[in-house]
C-alpha cells in the first residue's frame, strides 16, 4: 500500500515512523515533510495548505490512502476535496473540523449539547470586550476565535493582562483573520490533561491519556506555545475520571456532531481541565496532538494502519490495540526565541548519539537536511521521546538523549513531567496543628520510602465544609490514600471516609485522660460501608499508617514494593543483630 501523509511536524514524523512499521505499507510519501521524515519517506514539495497541489499529488502518485496530520488543511476542507475526487483519505470533513477552526462555534456547540466547559462571552469589537473586562471580576482566559498555531490563547491574572490580550488579538491583529472575534471565558483551576480518541463517527477508541506543557518556560511561565513536551499516561486521568470524560465529553461530542449533520471520522482531541467538579473542556482539536502524538505512538504496539483503516471504514469496534505498559515522555527542543522571532539554519549536532540510546526516538519537527547534515528550520525543532518503566524514568531517559544534542541558541524546558514525578500520593490530614509533633514521624517515614505527601490541617468539627471538599477532590488531585490523625472526639477520619472512595487510615491520638481510648473508639467504630483502617495509637500509629499507605501504593508501583522489601530486610537484620549481641 502507498500512503501519503500530509504535514511536516513532529506529529507527522511520529505517524510516518509508526506507519513504516506496518508490513502492508510499501511506500510512504510525505508532503512537505522535514529533515527527519525524509529518512523514512519520500518527500514531496507540496505545502500542507495547498489543496490543489495535494489533490494533484495524490492522483498522480495513485496513493491508496492519505492521512492528514495538521489542522489547517482539515479546516480548509481537504478531506471533502479528496472524497469528491474518489480519493481515500482519513480525517474529518470541514464541517466537523470547525470544532477546532472556530472556538466560538465550539463553545456554542458545547453549550447546545451539555458538554462541561467554562462560562464564556463572545466579542467582535475590542471596545466592548474591554468594557466587559472592566466590570467582570476574577481571572479570565482570552482566546482568538480562529487557528493560531496554539499561540492565540492568553491566560490572564489581571485586568491589564486581559486588556493587552484583546489589543494584541483584535487591534494589532497578531493572528490575522483568526482574531476577528474572540472569547473571554472564566479561568478554570485544576490540572490539565489531553484526551485523544479515534472515532468512526459512531464508535470511539480512546488513546492513552497525556499531559502537555504549553508554556514556553519552566514552571509553566512565559507565553503559550504549540507545546514544549508531553508525557503519557496522565496520572490525573485515573479509571473513574476516564469514564467521566468518555460519558460527559467524548460520546456527547461525537453524537452531537452526528445529530447536526456533521458526521466525524478522525482523531478527536479534547483539551481538558480536571477540576474538583470533574472534567471541563478547554478546547477541541480535530487532529492528533503535537507533541502528544509522540508519547502516544511510541507506546503503540499494534499496526497503526489497521487502526486508521478501521476508523475510516466504520468498523472501529472490531479492533483492539495493544499498548506498551511503560510510560513515555517527549521533550521538545526549540529554537531560541520561540514562540516569538527566532533564527533558522543552525547546524544540529549529536542526533546519532541521542538516537542510539535504548528506548529513545528523536522525532523531527522544524528541520531540513542537506546530505548527512541537519539544520534547524522552525520554532519547534525536535521532539526527543523515550520510554521508561514509569514517568520518572521515561523523563530521565528523554533528558539523557536531549543532553547529547546541541545547536546554537537551543531552548527546552527542564521540568517536563515534574508534576507527575513529584505528585503527592498520600494526603496527611491533622485535626489540629498540635498533632504535628506526633505525626511528623508519619511524614518522615513517607519521605524515607520516597512517597510525597500533602499535609493539611482540617477540623471535622470546626471546618467541616473544608474537610468534605478536600476528601471529594482527593482522587482528582492524584492522591491514592488518606491518613487522618485526631484526638478526643476523633471524627476526622470518618468524615473524610464518608466523602471519598479512597482508602482512609485513621491514627487515634492521646489528647485526654482516657489514654487515647476515646479517639480509638471514635476512629474505628464506623458504620458499614464507611471503613476506616486503624493500625495503632500515637507515634506507632503514625509510622504504621505511613507503611500501610506505602503498601497500598506499592500494589501498582514495583519500585516502591522493592523499597518496602528492603525495609523488611533491614528489620530482620536489626533483630538478628540484637540476638547476636545477647547470645555472643
Amino acid at each position: 500500500m502507498k500512503v501519503l501523509v500530509i504535514g511536516g511536524g513532529g506529529r507527522e514524523h511520529a505517524m510516518v515512523w509508526k506507519l513504516a512499521q506496518s508490513p502492508r505499507v510499501k511506500e510512504i510519501i510525505c508532503a512537505p515533510g522535514n529533515g527527519g521524515i525524509g529518512q523514512q519517506a519520500r518527500l514531496a514539495p507540496v505545502k500542507a495548505n495547498d489543496l490543489d497541489g495535494l489533490c494533484e499529488l495524490a492522483r498522480k502518485e495513485s496513493v491508496d490512502l492519505t492521512v492528514v496530520g495538521p489542522e489547517e488543511p482539515l479546516c480548509l476542507g481537504l478531506v471533502d476535496r479528496f472524497t469528491a475526487l474518489g480519493l481515500r483519505v482519513f480525517g474529518p470533513g470541514q464541517a466537523g473540523a470547525e470544532l477546532e477552526g472556530s472556538k466560538v462555534w465550539a463553545k456554542e456547540f458545547m453549550a447546545r449539547h451539555g458538554i462541561p466547559t467554562a462560562p464564556f462571552a463572545v466579542f467582535d469589537d475590542p471596545d466592548k470586550a474591554g468594557l466587559y473586562l472592566k466590570v467582570r471580576p476574577g481571572p479570565v482566559v482570552v482566546k482568538a476565535d480562529g487557528l493560531a498555531a496554539g499561540k492565540g490563547v492568553f491566560v490572564c491574572d489581571g485586568l491589564e493582562e486581559a486588556l493587552a490580550a484583546v489589543d494584541q488579538i483584535m487591534v494589532q491583529q497578531a493572528f490575522g483573520p483568526a482574531g476577528a472575534r474572540l472569547i473571554i471565558e472564566d479561568r478554570l483551576r485544576g490540572e490539565e490533561a489531553s484526551f485523544i480518541v479515534l472515532t468512526d463517527g459512531q464508535h470511539v477508541l480512546p488513546l492513552p491519556s497525556t499531559q502537555d506543557h504549553k508554556a514556553a518556560l519552566d514552571g509553566d511561565r512565559g507565553p503559550n506555545t504549540g507545546g514544549m513536551g508531553a508525557y503519557s499516561p496522565a496520572p490525573v486521568v485515573d479509571a473513574v475520571m476516564h469514564r467521566r470524560i468518555m460519558d460527559q465529553v467524548i460520546r456527547p461530542a461525537v453524537a452531537g456532531l452526528a445529530s447536526e449533520g456533521r458526521p466525524y471520522r478522525g482523531f478527536l482531541y479534547a483539551g481538558l481541565m480536571i477540576t474538583p467538579e470533574g472534567p471541563q473542556v478547554l478546547e477541541f482539536n480535530c487532529r492528533l496532538g503535537d507533541p502528544e502524538a509522540q508519547p502516544i505512538l511510541i507506546r503503540l504496539k499494534s499496526d497503526f494502519l489497521d487502526l486508521i483503516e478501521a476508523a475510516a471504514e466504520g468498523r472501529l469496534d472490531q479492533v483492539e490495540p495493544r499498548w506498551d505498559e511503560r510510560a513515555s515522555a517527549c521533550v521538545v527542543m526549540a529554537s531560541g526565541g520561540y514562540p516569538g522571532a527566532y533564527e533558522k539554519d543552525k547546524r544540529i549536532k549529536g542526533l546519532d548519539k541521542a538516537a542510539g540510546l535504548e528506548d529513545v526516538v528523536v522525532f523531527h519537527a522544524g528541520t531540513r537536511a542537506e546530505g548527512n547534515k541537519v539544520y534547524t528550520a522552525g520554532g519547534r525543532v525536535l521532539g526527543v521521546t523515550a520510554l521508561g518503566r514509569d514517568i520518572g524514568r521515561a523523563v530521565a531517559r528523554a533528558y539523557e538523549a536531549v543532553e547529547q544534542i546541541s545547536w546554537d541558541g537551543v531552548h527546552f524546558r527542564r521540568d517536563i513531567g515534574a508534576r507527575a514525578v513529584k505528585r503527592p500520593r498520600v494526603g496527611l490530614v491533622l485535626g489540629s496543628d498540635s498533632d504535628w509533633p506526633t505525626m511528623q514521624a508519619c511524614a518522615d517515614k513517607l519521605k524515607d520510602l520516597g512517597l510525597a505527601c500533602e499535609v493539611r490541617v482540617i477540623s471535622a468539627h470546626r471546618t467541616p465544609e473544608e474537610a468534605a471538599a478536600f476528601a471529594r477532590s482527593a482522587r482528582v488531585r492524584g492522591l491514592k490514600v488518606l491518613i487522618a490523625a485526631a484526638g478526643g472526639a476523633a471524627h476526622l477520619a470518618g468524615s473524610l471516609a464518608a466523602q471519598t472512595i479512597l482508602p482512609v487510615i485513621g491514627v487515634p491520638l492521646t489528647a485526654t485522660s482516657t489514654a487515647g481510648l476515646d479517639a480509638l473508639l471514635a476512629t474505628v467504630q464506623m458504620p458499614p460501608g464507611v471503613p476506616v483502617a486503624t493500625v495503632a495509637l500515637d507515634k506507632w500509629g503514625a509510622i504504621n499508617a505511613a507503611v500501610l499507605a506505602a503498601q497500598i501504593c506499592a500494589l501498582s508501583d514495583e519500585d516502591l514494593a522493592a523499597r518496602l522489601a528492603e525495609e523488611k530486610d533491614k528489620m530482620k537484620a536489626k533483630v538478628k543483630a540484637g540476638e547476636e549481641r545477647i547470645t555472643s
